[in-house]
C-alpha cells in the first residue's frame, strides 16, 4: 500500500496538513510580542491600544468557536478548515499591507475569524481517524504543533523581521497559508470512507456530518452540564493569561527589566515554547495509558499559578532562572489540553466538534480580555518615557501584571479541583473499541 492508499499512513498526511495551518494560527496569535515595538512605531500606540490590536485577533476567534464546532460537525472538517485557512491568510496579507491602525486592526480581526475553525477541525479529524485511546495523545500532539507556531513567533520571527521587515514577513505568512489551504482540500478528508479507503481498526463508527436538530440537542446538553462550565472557566484564565504573556508582554518585560534586545528576549520565550511542545504530548500519552485526565489537569493548573507568582513576588528574575522557569513550567503545564479530551468523552461521538468549540470559546474570550487588562495595569505605571517610540513601564507595573496572572491561575486551579472531585468516581479510560464511557 502507498502513502495515499493506506489509511494508517494517510491519516498522518491529512493531520500533518491540518496542523501546518494550525501552526500558522499560533504563529499569528503570538506574533505581537516580537512585533510590539514595530507596531508601536508604525501606528503610534499606547500599551492599551497595542493590547487592543493584539486582542483583536481573538474577538471573532472566540465568538466563532461554537459556530466552528457546529459547522465542522455539520459540514465536515475538510471544507471548514480549508475555508478558514484561506480567510486567515487573506487577513494576514491585509495586515501586512495596512497603512493605518484601523486597517491593521481589521486585518487582524480577519486573521482571527479564519483561524477560529482550525483547532476544532483538527480534533474532529483526529476523532474520525484515530482510536479513542489515541485521542489524548493526538490532542497533545496537535497542541504541541501549535506551541511550535508560538516558538516560531519568537526568535525566528524576530530574525525574519530584522532582515525582511515586519510587513514583508506578514505577507510571506499569508502566502504560505494559502498553500496550506490547498493541501487541506487535497489530503485532509473527513474520514477514511470519504477518502475511498478502508476503515481504521477500532475507530468507532460516527457520521461524517450531523443534522442540525441533533446538534441543537448536543449544545443544550453540554450547556446544562456543570463540567462544561468548570472546564470553560478554567480555560478562560489559563488561555487568556498564557497567550497575553507569551504572545504580547513577555518580551517587553524582559527588554525593559533586563535591558536586552528584542531578539535576545525572544530566545527565552523560545525556550519556554520548547517546553510547551514537550508537555502536551507527554501528558496526553501518560493520560491515554493511565486513564487519568483531571488529576493531571489539576497538577498543571497549580504549576501555572505558581509560575507567575514567582515573577509577581520578585519582579526582576535572573535571566538564567527565567529560561529555566519558562522551560520546566511549560512542560509541567502540559496537562491543560486534556480538557478537550475530557469534554469529548462526556458526549456522543457526533458532538465532538461542537462541545470542544464550546469550552474553547471561553478560553479565547480570556485571550481577548486579558491583553487589555494587563495593558491597562502597565499603563497605570508608565514612567512617561518612551524609547524609539515604545513606552517604558516600571518593574512594579510588571509585578502587578504578574500578580493578576497568579490570581487567575489560582481560580483556574480551583475549577480543576472541583472538576476532579466531581469526576473521580467515573471509570478510568478504556482502550480501543471498548472506550464507551466518560473518564476523569
Amino acid at each position: 500500500m502507498t502513502l495515499l492508499s493506506n489509511p494508517y499512513r494517510r491519516r498522518w498526511l491529512g493531520w500533518g496538513v491540518l496542523v501546518t495551518a494550525f501552526f500558522l494560527v499560533s504563529l499569528h496569535r503570538s506574533s505581537t510580542a516580537v512585533l510590539s515595538e514595530e507596531l508601536m512605531r508604525s501606528f503610534e500606540t499606547t500599551g492599551t491600544t497595542l493590547g487592543l490590536l493584539h486582542s483583536s485577533f481573538f474577538y471573532l476567534y472566540a465568538a466563532f468557536q461554537v459556530p466552528a464546532g457546529l459547522l465542522t460537525d455539520r459540514y465536515g472538517a475538510r471544507a471548514i478548515a480549508a475555508g478558514g485557512t484561506a480567510l486567515m491568510s487573506v487577513g494576514a496579507l491585509a495586515f501586512g499591507l495596512a497603512p493605518t491602525y484601523a486597517l491593521a486592526f481589521a486585518g487582524r480581526v480577519l486573521v482571527g475569524l479564519g483561524a477560529s475553525v482550525l483547532f476544532v477541525a483538527a480534533l474532529r479529524f483526529c476523532a474520525n481517524w484515530f482510536r479513542p485511546d489515541e485521542f489524548g495523545t493526538m490532542t497533545g500532539a496537535t497542541f504541541s504543533v501549535g506551541i511550535l507556531g508560538g516558538l516560531a513567533a519568537t526568535t525566528p520571527l524576530a530574525i525574519a523581521i530584522s532582515r525582511l521587515g515586519w510587513r514583508q514577513s506578514m505577507i510571506g505568512l499569508g502566502l504560505l497559508g494559502l498553500a496550506a489551504a490547498i493541501g487541506i482540500v487535497l489530503f485532509s478528508h473527513d474520514s477514511p470512507a470519504d477518502a475511498g479507503l478502508p476503515p481504521v481498526e477500532n475507530v468507532p463508527d460516527r457520521p461524517d456530518v450531523t443534522d442540525a436538530a441533533t446538534l441543537k440537542r448536543y449544545v443544550s446538553d453540554a450547556v446544562r452540564e456543570p463540567e462544561t462550565w468548570l472546564l470553560g472557566i478554567m480555560l478562560f484564565f489559563m488561555t487568556g493569561i498564557g497567550i497575553t504573556i507569551f504572545g504580547l508582554w513577555g518580551i517587553p518585560y524582559l527588554v525593559q527589566t533586563h535591558d536586552i534586545s528584542v531578539t535576545a528576549a525572544s530566545v527565552y520565550l523560545l525556550v519556554g515554547n520548547v517546553g510547551g511542545m514537550i508537555g502536551p504530548t507527554l501528558f496526553g500519552w501518560v493520560s491515554d495509558r493511565s486513564g487519568n485526565r483531571t488529576g493531571l489537569i489539576v497538577f498543571s493548573t497549580v504549576v501555572f499559578g505558581l509560575t507567575w507568582g514567582i515573577f509577581a513576588a520578585f519582579g526582576v528574575v535572573p535571566l538564567l532562572l527565567v529560561g529555566a522557569i519558562f522551560l520546566v513550567s511549560r512542560v509541567l503545564r502540559g496537562g491543560v489540553p486534556l480538557a478537550f479530551a475530557v469534554i469529548k468523552e462526556r458526549h456522543p461521538e457526533g458532538a465532538s466538534g461542537t462541545v470542544i468549540g464550546l469550552i474553547n470559546t471561553m478560553g479565547w474570550i480570556g485571550a481577548a480580555v486579558f491583553p487589555v487588562v494587563l495593558g491597562a495595569a502597565l499603563d497605570a505605571y508608565w514612567t512617561g518615557e518612551t524609547v524609539n517610540g515604545t513606552r517604558v513601564y516600571t518593574e512594579f507595573g510588571y509585578r502587578v501584571a504578574f500578580a493578576i496572572a497568579a490570581a487567575s491561575g489560582l481560580i483556574a486551579a480551583a475549577c480543576a479541583v472541583v472538576l476532579h472531585v466531581r469526576t473521580r468516581a467515573e471509570r478510568p479510560l478504556e482502550t480501543g473499541a471498548d472506550a464507551d464511557r466518560p473518564t476523569s
